[in-house]
């Protein structure tokens, strides 16, 4: 069997796996409930336009990120982590029932506090998520390892989202939510107890609490390492590239597609599964080593197929005023975007899994925290950063597809840009490619 999925028998990955995926499912679960809510039933909330919220809360949610990030990689290096994870499920079910709170009274205020807060539990998590696995995982073990954690990450956002969406639809959505997620949160807590004691990094550390003067002592201190450093901008963008993408889907099948909720859903199916299976398919392309050829691998891939996928979307033409899933994948052009999103994902988990790998392996095991921190950061700029690029290209009269299609393009600009500055990049990609010729 293969190694990845051995590791699922061991009490050093599996507790821990399990923890993480119900962060992210609970995270999901919890954000697209209330954004459905807001979107729908905003006049039962606030007097606030549900258009302009649902732009807003999703920046709510991110905003953690940047103001916590840096403390929380201090806190994962000082302290050991198996009890930072497990302070942090209590946390998350503490969340969790004062957003329940906020569902039954109605209370947007507290709604958004809880969103806020669900962010700050994210942010505390990250660091220790990526920073655990090379403390218990052998270095040959890792491609494998963060392949099924980036898997498990994205099968959690998905079921998350469709559950969150479901939830929110469904008459007494108040109960059914609030009881979905305390539940989630108390499984999240259960599975923590089980994730093996994990040794501080770095004890005697000396935590810096001032969020701004850490933020830019981090960021500083990473880039003094251009390796490691450019190795947090190509994940970045990988954040900027997916996120831009997905933050159209649902326009883009109102508007493109003329298709209805349950085309969005299938196009998001698509996608994560794609990076699920990519993912997962890394440890065996690269043998179990640290293979940086397969990112520019990946990075060819989201260029092609993304472009590909823009040209689909541009000639896409169909009859129906509104489709549904099954009028829609009747159609043979349907099929072809489909591919092309299936094939954006699974080469994105190409390229994201060895980056993670990357840092695990060189990043200076007493900063390994610090180093996801920082790269937590520089992930959040980049997701504002897209939704600004998006409404700049907007404004300038481009469509769904046009943007999607620029995007492939920087994606092009961003790989060549990465190789030229470490051309150890281009070289492992000239090396694998001749192993499997």
């Amino acid at each position: 069997m293969s190694n990845q999925f051995s590791l699922m028998r061991e009490r050093r990955f599996r507790p821990f796996f399990y923890t993480q995926f119900w962060g992210a499912f609970n995270d999901n679960v919890f954000k697209t409930a209330l954004i459905t809510l807001v979107a729908f039933h905003a006049a039962s909330l606030t007097n606030i336009d549900g258009a302009t919220l649902v732009t807003l809360l999703p920046g709510l949610f991110i905003l953690p990120f940047f103001l916590f990030s840096a403390t929380a990689g201090q806190i994962a290096d000082k302290f050991e982590k198996s009890k930072i994870i497990r302070l942090v499920k209590v946390f998350e079910v503490c969340i969790m029932l004062f957003a329940s709170l906020g569902f039954f009274l109605h209370n947007l205020w507290l709604l958004t506090a809880a969103l806020f807060m669900m962010g700050m539990h994210s942010t505390l998590f990250g660091p220790v998520k990526y920073s655990y696995l090379p403390q218990h995982l052998k270095e040959k073990e890792l491609i494998g390892g963060n392949g099924m954690v980036e898997m498990g990450s994205f099968v959690a956002i998905l079921l998350g989202q469709v559950l969150g969406a479901w939830l929110a639809t469904l008459a007494n959505s108040e109960l059914l939510i609030s009881t979905a997620i305390i539940t989630i949160a108390i499984l999240g807590y259960f599975t923590s107890r089980g994730v093996p004691n994990s040794p501080a990094a770095d004890p005697h550390l000396k935590i810096n609490w001032n969020p701004i003067t850490e933020t830019f002592y981090n960021l500083k201190s990473v880039w003094n390492q251009q390796a490691i450093w450019l190795a947090l901008i190509a994940i970045s963008w990988f954040w900027f590239y997916g996120i831009t993408l997905l933050a159209q889907f649902p326009s883009f099948t109102k508007t493109v597609l003329h298709g209805n909720e349950s085309i969005f859903i299938l196009l998001l199916t698509i996608f994560s599964l794609g990076i699920g299976i990519g993912s997962l398919m890394c440890e065996k392309l690269s043998k179990g080593t640290v293979e940086l050829g397969l990112v520019v691998f990946g990075a060819i891939g989201l260029t092609l197929f993304g472009a590909d996928f823009a040209y689909s979307g541009a000639h896409y033409f169909t009859q129906a005023n509104t489709q549904n899933y099954l009028t829609f994948i009747v159609q043979s052009a349907s099929w072809r975007l489909l591919a092309d999103i299936a094939l954006i994902g699974l080469f994105g988990g190409f390229y994201i899994v060895p980056l993670y790998a990357f840092i695990q392996t060189h990043a200076e095991k007493s900063r390994q925290s610090r180093v996801i921190a920082a790269n937590n950061i520089l992930n959040a700029m980049f997701m504002v950063v897209s939704a600004g690029f998006s409404i700049l290209l907007f404004k300038q009269g481009f469509s769904i597809p046009q943007l999607f299609m620029a995007t492939a393009a920087l994606n092009a600009l961003v790989t060549i840009y990465l190789c030229i500055r470490q051309p150890e990049y281009l070289t492992s990609f000239i090396k694998w490619i001749k192993k499997l010729v």
